[in-house]
């Protein structure tokens, strides 16, 4: 089960990872968009961190709303609001619970992608971080259906993220700054998608 302990340990792992990877990740954007993705990453996850130590939530669906409040004030771009909707969506699955299985764990991810949707306006093939996370989702969908675990879940939900990041790399991007390339856009792997990657496996090594 996802416990409040868990996700804690979630997020603080993604703090670490985005400060890790911030140069990573800013110089995929610097190929394709303004070059910042890493850094503004990094600072979104220091200021959930901080937020969460100030005021700890009391329950899954709290955690979940702190983290999209904090990184919609914080990152700059698309990524504040994209994540930080992501996030919110996932509030709603979580509902005012101790804990979740994969149920809800699916759930909350069918809910945060359709909100990326909405807002975006983007689809799979677009080279967006919807290209790590669709993948991702058919993932755990197939892993419940054979009767998998939480754990297996998630792994194979992190394994399919990275190859649809990985995917990105030969895509013409439809939205986003990156989409005012054209196909100078192609030859290089989408920092959004990279990024959702890094996240799922967060999750796989933290959640389960």
């Amino acid at each position: 089960m996802i416990t409040l302990e868990k996700l804690r340990k979630f997020f603080l792992s993604l703090q670490s990872i985005y400060n890790d990877k911030k140069l990573y990740l800013s110089e995929l954007d610097s190929a394709i968009g303004d070059g910042d993705h890493g850094v503004n990453m990094a600072r979104g996850f220091d200021a959930v961190i901080n937020d969460l130590n100030a005021k700890p939530p009391v329950d899954l669906e709290g955690v979940f709303k702190s983290v999209s409040m904090s990184l919609i004030k914080t990152v700059g771009g698309a990524s504040g609001p994209l994540y930080g909707t992501f996030f919110r969506k996932m509030s709603l699955a979580a509902g005012k619970k101790n804990e979740i299985g994969l149920d809800e764990w699916i759930d909350g991810m069918s809910k945060g992608i359709e909100g990326i949707v909405q807002l975006g306006k983007a689809q799979k093939g677009d080279k967006t971080m919807l290209d790590a996370l669709f993948p991702a989702l058919e993932a755990l969908k197939a892993q419940k259906d054979a009767g998998k675990d939480l754990a297996d879940a998630l792994s194979a939900s992190a394994k399919a993220a990275q190859e649809g990041a990985i995917s990105t790399i030969p895509l013409i991007a439809k939205k986003g700054r990156a989409s005012y390339l054209g196909e100078r856009s192609a030859g290089h792997q989408d920092p959004g998608a990279t990024s959702s990657a890094m996240l799922l496996q967060a999750a796989a090594d933290t959640l389960s």
